[in-house]
């Protein structure tokens, strides 16, 4: 398999402002950061793409596996079925610190049937693909021959030229009151007047670079691990594996192993300026590595 089915964009690389010191700890300390040149993906990888990458290989995602119950000591075994945790509104306004009040466990989700099993998509195919895993998208990117993008990568191409800026349109989240990414509109987690799910790839004017849903949309991952700040280079790497994160243990003390953590990139749909204001470049996630949700994907990026 080659990258031909990948539309990307040439980046000249060079200096920018990497993070921000308005926002969350975790994108401290404001820094000058280098990347080469490079190619990425104009789009998230969609639904269609990954259909084409499974049918050709037989590939399983990890949401699709059979789990083993050596690993959940004493968890019931009619109750490891495979699945994925499913974003779900509430009925009204619930205490925003409890993740759980909004994210369901539903059996049978996966990448082909995003909701459910009574779920398709047969109408998204220019949906990103979600339910994806950080070995899912690495299997991929082996088959397309491309990689992951760095986080440094991420986000020189999510600011779009545009250095110093909060979004990566400039500092108003709605400039003139005009969404510029797909993100929660009104009250979360019970009232969106927005889209209310991931849009097709493309629904929104894209960057400066010509990139299309680089913030909003859906999270993104990327290959680095983890940490609480931006390191410096004399800075000693942490051991992200042990830090707690949302649906994965955080340490080998509540009878499971610990998980390393990825930086996801972009934000999401579900980002809110009143519990998640991260669809802004500087912005960044933990992620365990074995966990895929209905609001994770993944583009692609190739060296020159």
């Amino acid at each position: 398999m080659t990258s031909a089915i990948h539309d990307q964009v040439l980046l000249p690389g060079g200096t920018f402002t990497m993070g921000s010191d308005e926002f969350y700890p975790d994108e401290q300390p404001v820094h000058e950061r280098e990347v080469a040149p490079f190619r990425i993906d104009r789009y998230a990888v969609t639904n269609e793409q990954y259909a084409a990458f499974v049918d050709d290989t037989g590939y399983v995602t990890v949401a699709e596996r059979e789990l083993d119950p050596a690993n959940f000591e004493g968890a019931d075994p009619a109750d490891l079925v495979p699945g994925a945790m499913v974003f779900t509104p509430t009925p009204g306004p619930v205490d925003l610190r409890d993740w759980r009040n909004w994210w369901r466990w539903q059996p049978g989700a996966y990448w082909r049937r995003p909701f459910g099993p009574e779920s398709s998509i047969d109408e998204r195919l220019r949906h990103p693909v979600v339910h994806i895993a950080f070995e899912d998208a690495q299997a991929y990117a082996r088959w397309a021959g491309l990689r992951l993008p760095t986080e440094t990568e991420h986000e020189y191409a999510a600011r779009g030229g545009l250095d110093g800026k909060r979004f990566a349109w400039g500092d108003e989240p709605y400039p003139g009151g005009v969404p510029q990414a797909n993100s929660w509109l009104g009250r979360f987690p019970y009232d969106n007047q927005g889209v209310g799910d991931a849009a097709p790839v493309g629904s929104y004017e894209p960057n400066g670079f010509g990139l299309y849903d680089m913030t909003g949309n859906v999270w993104e991952w990327t290959t680095d691990f983890y940490t609480p700040r931006h390191l410096r280079l004399s800075d000693k790497p942490v051991d992200a594996g042990k830090r707690a994160n949302l649906l994965a243990a955080a340490s080998a003390q509540d009878g499971f192993p610990s998980i390393p953590r990825r930086v996801l990139k972009g934000g999401s749909h579900l980002c809110s300026p009143d519990y998640c204001l991260r669809f802004r470049p500087a912005a960044r996630s933990p992620q365990a590595e074995d966990t895929g949700m209905s609001h994770i994907g993944f583009r692609l990026v190739g060296d020159v």
